[in-house]
């Protein structure tokens, strides 16, 4: 039996946005959290759409997650802007801030945008591209629940610690840009294998032994793997030395849970690079689109996230959309 619902974005992000203020989120922020719910599915990204929508509304009921709180802005240094999202959601934190890291980017020529003690971001790029929408170069990068061990070992240390980058087309729109996690897999994929009792692909994991697995539950009683071996253990290094030690919010080993209702805060951070190209060569957006049309000019070759388009409509799990209609209505 088919148990796929045809739903429209606008009603995900009305339905999102009513469940979010139900459980005690201000309807600014609910507006705000909603709409990145809207763009990831729209996108196809169902690990940080509507699949995180229910523990959002019971981390609200039990407090983990404060969705009226006021974000705290610093800018201390001439190139430096932090947010202190104290304990609320990502996106207000970012929005709280962001307009003032864009012109100290503009001022500067580049800014350094820490968003610190936040709930996950879910999405990295739906910010990066937010930034390069802006006529800005972005890089960011943040950590998450240690999911991941080192090379030769068999205790997780990091999260799947992703970055993204975004690059401004000079028309108000985003040349190309990716945002991957720097584990081999997203945790989100194999919880979604398991839950469906599906095996994952070797190379995605170890067992709680080190040993290589193709079942998706050992794989959660164990570990994650680095992208490309050594290669993204270093670059998960980075993304939690930037989003972790840079910000005061938590290391990969320090955070809880990220979707159980009860529990502490997740005391996550992010970090954004943002350059204002305009301030480098003038040449800068013509280099851009050169590597494009080689790249283009390959059969089947195309630069990463470049022309897509939200859907107007998606498939929704029957079961997942029962359960935010009803958090909508409580």
């Amino acid at each position: 039996m088919d148990n796929k619902l045809l739903i429209s974005i606008d009603e995900i992000e009305t339905t999102t946005k009513k469940a979010l203020v139900k459980h005690g989120a201000s309807l600014e922020i609910a507006s705000l959290v909603a709409h990145a719910v809207r763009t990831a599915e729209g996108k196809g990204n169902k690990i940080c759409g509507l699949y995180y929508v229910e523990s959002y509304c019971l981390q609200l009921e039990t407090g983990r997650v404060n969705g009226v709180v006021e974000p705290i802005i610093t800018n201390n240094k001439p190139g430096t802007v932090r947010v202190d999202g104290r304990f609320g959601f990502a996106q207000s934190a970012f929005s709280a801030g962001f307009n003032k890291a864009i012109k100290t980017a503009r001022d500067n020529g580049i800014c350094s945008y820490s968003i610190e003690h936040t709930h996950t971001c879910t999405s990295l790029g739906y910010f990066t591209e937010q930034i390069a929408r802006s006529g800005m170069l972005a890089i960011g990068a943040t950590n998450a629940s240690a999911v991941v061990a080192p090379p030769n070992g068999t205790a997780p240390v990091l999260g799947t610690n992703p970055i993204a980058m975004a690059v401004p087309d000079g028309e108000g729109g985003v040349a190309f840009q990716f945002d991957f996690s720097t584990s081999a897999i997203a945790l989100g994929k194999i919880t979604m294998a398991a839950a469906a009792n599906e095996p994952i692909p070797l190379g995605w994991a170890v067992d709680k032994e080190g040993n290589p697995t193709t079942n998706a539950k050992d794989a959660l009683e164990g570990s994650l793997l680095s992208a490309g071996g050594y290669k993204g253990y270093g670059l998960g290094l980075l993304a939690e030395i930037l989003a972790g030690a840079l910000t005061g919010s938590r290391l990969s080993v320090e955070v809880p849970p990220l979707k159980t209702p009860e529990g502490e805060p997740h005391d996550l951070g992010q970090f954004y690079i943002i350059i204002d190209v305009e301030a480098y060569d003038k040449s800068f957006l013509q280099r851009v689109e050169k590597l494009a049309d080689v790249i283009e000019s390959q059969p089947d070759a195309r630069l990463p996230g470049k022309n897509i388009y939200l859907s107007d409509e998606i498939e929704v799990d029957s079961d997942l959309w029962s359960t935010i209609k009803q958090l909508s209505n409580s």
